[in-house]
């Protein structure tokens, strides 16, 4: 089943200074190193998340928001 699993919100913001993972009332806020080129900060959000819910990051799929700060992440089981 392609839907399956527990669908996430993410806000990213790349290029920070310094790394932080909040969980907001709506969505995750989620602040990481790595640079928005070459999807290096959307991968280090999905090592973040597969952390964060202990699971492996092939587990952790970008749906929405591949060049935007508001991302749509799906947990599969």
């Amino acid at each position: 089943m392609p839907n399956s699993g527990k669908s996430i919100r993410v806000k990213v913001r790349a290029g920070a200074r310094k790394e932080s993972f909040e969980l907001k009332p709506t969505q995750f806020e989620i602040a990481v190193k790595e640079p928005a080129e070459e999807n290096r900060a959307n991968d280090r959000v999905r090592e973040l998340l597969a952390r964060h819910f202990g699971v492996a990051v092939q587990k952790v799929r970008l749906e929405a928001g591949v060049r935007s700060p508001n991302k749509r992440f799906r947990i599969v089981a």
